[in-house]
């Protein structure tokens, strides 16, 4: 008998340890799949979305409350890791200072000249792919002479008593040769894109204006297939291989509009985690968008000028009516929160400005938000965090996913959706390799619109890049002469920047009385009777050419002063693209055809040039900043590109 109970016990305790052993091992699988398929790995949360949200509180304990409420919204206890990152994450002292924004815009008003005459290597800065720009130096100054000190994130933790050195910096040839040859590691500029592809399997590339086809002829575009164009780049050699997996035919404006349509079909936009009734306020919106009665000779727009005006009304009616925005108070100054209103990145310090200021939009309750905004400055996360002549930028993206994680874990809204209904406006050359990944699924306003570099035609939208010279006076000079008393053909001035644009200085400089085309040595000795401002204010049309990346703020200067642009920069995605009918107002080049430039402008009848340039007088009023918004300005532009991204990219649950 006692044989028999000492088996029986024995046999209970071999069966526990394997049940404790199977529950462990289930436990440990259910948990390793919840990691690897969250959008963000902090907050674990389970499957199924919780419907009791945390009560409305407008008061200042908001952000605590939602932290500290997120357990109901089925997020498990966070570890110490986690709790250390959100802390670490408030990577500054808040000096008392600030970053001394207020004395950098002083200077933009110090530095102008009042006759118009600009420096042209500063205004080409911008294309710079690792230089801070010189146009920044008391910023700089004020940066090293400050006695706050600053430390920087290392793989999710501080590293304090770090100082912070940020010195003006030029880049020779040599050094942009050393450069080129790391982007194939820090740049993710290999990013896999959409290409437009025909029904026979052919992908389309770009015409030259001499074989333009009418639109709605039916006629057949030149084509190469896919794997022609990838065995071409491969008999490149592997190095190029290294640096670019896939090299984007140029596209024409009918076939990025072509993409346009197909990247909305396609898109694969993460679906909520759980319903929401503001969803369905888009969803309806949208409907209404779509069924937009036609419009009867509009007496406030110039039709032509839109790809569709009633849409675009209706939309920005519902924009109006509907749209409510929450921004993030989490981010210390100077890189969040922090406005640059000089300089050419001040497209992204204007609307950061105007968009936190702005009562008519913003909501404090984020359960009430149809989208909600990450306010950083990417110029001065580049000038706080890059250290000079590292040519690494590490630093810069992992700042910016430390604070997607902190967001995500202390707030339920990005993990809803993965970040679809956030956004950000950036205007900074490397702001794409600092999104990439962390931020790829949100809205983005980026200045670099280059479908080749990964920037996503029907998602993220085109962010004006304006050099704002006169902050306190932002309309200062606007206009120019009327379309008869432009006596110049075409111009353009600006440094070497890119291949581009020697190639446009090598045909052209110095070599026809109507083309007036100067690099900047050339421009200043020749002792013109005109500065750079009345140059544009006299030609006919002001050449825009690529530098070393798509975007340049020549585009905006030739429109506010009133000159036709002649845009040279393949694969380049104009602003607002999706409402905007740009071949009203402007002239799209090849880059391949620069030898035949002249040949184009002049080929285009007084006649329809006196129509383009009616389009830019016309179109001004959208690409004009205010001190206090006004509708249809550049302002509510922007956000209407970023509403309507939205309003085509949500995904019903």
């Amino acid at each position: 008998m006692e044989g028999y109970i000492a088996k029986s016990q024995l046999l209970c305790y071999v069966r526990r340890r394997r049940m404790v052993s199977v529950m462990a091992l289930i436990v440990a699988v259910v948990l390793i799949l919840q990691i690897f398929t969250l959008p963000s790995r902090i907050a674990i949360q389970p499957h199924f979305p919780s419907s009791k949200l945390p009560a409305s509180d407008m008061g200042s304990s908001q952000n605590t409350d939602f932290y500290s409420q997120s357990l109901r919204l089925g997020t498990l206890p966070l570890s110490s890791d986690s709790h250390n990152l959100i802390d670490s994450i408030k990577i500054f002292k808040e000096p008392d200072h600030g970053f001394s924004i207020k004395e950098m815009n002083e200077k933009s008003e110090q530095d102008e000249d009042s006759d118009g005459i600009i420096d042209l290597d500063e205004d080409e800065e911008a294309d710079t792919e690792f230089a801070v720009n010189l146009e920044d130096e008391n910023m700089l100054k004020t940066v090293k002479d400050s006695e706050d000190n600053f430390f920087l994130i290392e793989d999710g933790m501080s590293k304090e008593n770090t100082p912070l050195v940020v010195e003006q910096t030029g880049i020779t040839g040599n050094e942009r040769e050393d450069i080129e040859g790391t982007l194939s590691v820090n740049s993710g500029n290999d990013a896999v894109f959409p290409v437009p592809i025909s029904s026979s399997g052919k992908v389309s590339t770009l015409q030259s204006k001499k074989n333009k086809q009418e639109p709605g002829d039916g006629a057949s575009m030149s084509s190469e297939t896919l794997p022609t164009i990838l065995r071409a780049n491969e008999s490149a050699g592997n190095t190029s291989r290294k640096k670019k997996k896939l090299e984007m035919p140029p596209l024409s404006v009918s076939e990025m509009d072509m993409l346009l349509l197909k990247n909305r079909a396609s898109r694969r936009s993460m679906r909520p985690r759980w319903s929401s009734a503001i969803d369905k306020q888009i969803l309806a919106a949208k409907k209404e968008i779509e069924k937009a009665p036609p419009l009867q000779n509009d007496q406030l727009f110039f039709a032509p000028l839109f790809r569709d005006i009633s849409k675009f009304r209706r939309s920005y009616e519902l924009m109006e009516k509907t749209l409510k925005i929450y921004i993030y108070q989490e981010g210390k100054r100077p890189i969040f929160h922090q406005p640059l209103l000089g300089s050419i990145y001040a497209s992204e310090g204007w609307f950061m400005k105007l968009m936190e200021s702005n009562n008519h939009y913003l909501v404090k309750d984020p359960r009430q938000a149809h989208l909600f905004y990450m306010p950083f400055s990417s110029r001065l996360l580049q000038l706080s965090l890059y250290i000079r002549n590292s040519h690494n930028r590490t630093a810069l993206r992992k700042h910016l996913k430390n604070y997607v994680d902190m967001i995500a874990a202390k707030y339920p809204f990005w993990n809803r959706t993965g970040g679809a209904d956030h956004f950000l406006a950036a205007c900074h050359d490397w702001s794409l390799y600092e999104t990439k990944n962390t931020m790829d699924h949100s809205i983005r306003a980026l200045c670099v619109a280059d479908l080749g570099i990964g920037f996503q035609l029907g998602k993220d939208v085109c962010l004006p890049q304006t050099y704002v010279r006169s902050p306190k006076n932002p309309l200062k000079d606007l206009g120019g002469r009327p379309w008869n008393q432009r006596p110049i053909l075409s111009f353009y001035a600006g440094s070497l920047h890119g291949n581009l644009r020697s190639v446009l200085l090598k045909h052209w400089e110095n070599k026809d009385p109507d083309m007036k085309i100067f690099s900047p040595s050339t421009f200043h000795a020749e002792k013109n009777k005109m500065n750079y401002i009345q140059y544009m204010k006299n030609s006919k049309y002001c050449i825009c050419p690529r530098g070393y990346e798509a975007n340049s703020p020549r585009l905006m200067e030739s429109i506010f002063f009133e000159c036709v642009p002649v845009i040279i920069a393949d694969n380049y995605v104009p602003p607002f693209f999706e409402i905007l009918n740009w071949e009203k107002f402007s002239v799209i080049v090849p880059e391949k055809d620069v030898p035949r430039l002249k040949e184009i402008l002049v080929s285009i009848p007084e006649s329809e040039y006196r129509e383009l340039q009616r389009g830019v007088k016309k179109v001004q009023q959208h690409f004009l900043w205010h001190h206090k918004p006004v509708k249809y300005d550049l302002f509510h532009m922007i956000l209407h590109s970023i509403w309507f991204s939205r309003v085509y990219n949500i995904k019903p649950r």
